[in-house]
C-alpha cells in the first residue's frame, strides 16, 4: 500500500498553513491556516473493508518544565511522548484520497464538532485530538477537538519534531468503540484487523534556531 501528500514531501518540511500555528517574530507564534494537508493512496490489499488514518507527533516532550519559557530551551535528552493530531476511521475502501482543506480549515476555539463529519455522509468519523486535553484549562479554548488540529511544538524546543501520518487497511467495515474515540483507543481496536499499512512523515519547528 502507498500513501502519499500533494502538501509535503516524505520527511521534509510541512508547510505551515497546515500548521496550528506558524513563527511569529514579536510572539513567538501566532495562529495559522490550520488546514488538514492532502493525502492520497494506492494498492489496498483484497479483503480490504474500511481504513484508518491517524496523525501523531511523536517528539512531544514528556514533562513541559521548560516548554515556552523565555531563555530556556527544552533539552533533545528529554523522553518524548506522543501527541494525536488526527483520528479518522471507517474510511470507505472505495476512497483514494482526502482533499486539502476537506476537514479543517482555521482554527476552532473548543475544537470542532464530532465525532459525525459535517456534510460528509459516508459513514466515516473523526476522533478527539490531544489538543483536548492540552486546553482543558483554558476558559477560552476548552472542548473536545474533533478531527485534525495542525502542528504546535513548543517555539524553544530543540527537537524538530516528526509528524507521522499512518494510514491502515482493516479487514472490518466498521470500527466497534464505547466511549471516546481517542488516538490510545483506535490504536488497541485495530491491532488484530490490520492487512496493511503505510505511512509518511512531515517536519515542523517554531524554533528559528532549527527552521528547516
Amino acid at each position: 500500500m502507498k500513501l502519499w501528500s500533494n502538501s509535503f514531501v516524505d520527511q521534509a518540511a510541512i508547510p505551515a498553513e497546515f500548521a496550528f500555528v506558524a513563527i511569529d517574530p514579536t510572539r513567538h507564534v501566532a495562529l495559522s491556516e490550520n488546514t488538514n494537508p492532502h493525502l492520497a493512496w494506492d494498492e489496498t490489499p483484497t479483503g480490504t473493508q474500511s481504513l484508518v488514518l491517524i496523525c501523531h507527533d511523536k517528539d512531544v516532550p514528556s514533562r513541559g518544565d521548560d516548554v515556552n519559557q523565555e531563555g530556556r530551551e527544552v533539552p533533545d535528552s528529554l523522553p518524548r511522548v506522543d501527541f494525536f493530531h488526527w483520528i479518522l476511521i471507517d474510511i470507505p475502501p472505495t476512497w483514494r484520497e482526502i482533499e486539502a482543506g476537506s476537514h479543517s480549515h482555521g482554527v476552532t476555539p473548543r475544537g470542532k464538532a464530532g465525532p459525525v463529519i459535517p456534510n460528509i455522509d459516508n459513514g466515516m468519523r473523526h476522533g478527539i485530538n490531544d489538543y483536548t486535553g492540552w486546553f482543558a484549562n483554558d476558559p477560552d479554548m476548552r472542548g473536545e477537538y474533533y478531527g485534525y488540529d495542525g502542528p504546535s511544538p513548543p517555539w524553544n524546543d530543540s527537537l524538530v519534531h516528526h509528524y507521522i501520518f499512518t494510514l491502515y487497511a482493516l479487514d472490518i467495515a466498521k470500527l466497534e468503540i464505547g466511549g471516546q474515540i481517542t488516538g490510545p483507543v483506535v490504536r488497541e481496536a485495530i491491532k488484530k484487523h490490520i492487512l496493511a499499512e503505510s505511512a509518511i512523515t512531515g517536519r515542523y519547528t517554531l524554533n528559528p534556531r532549527l527552521i528547516i
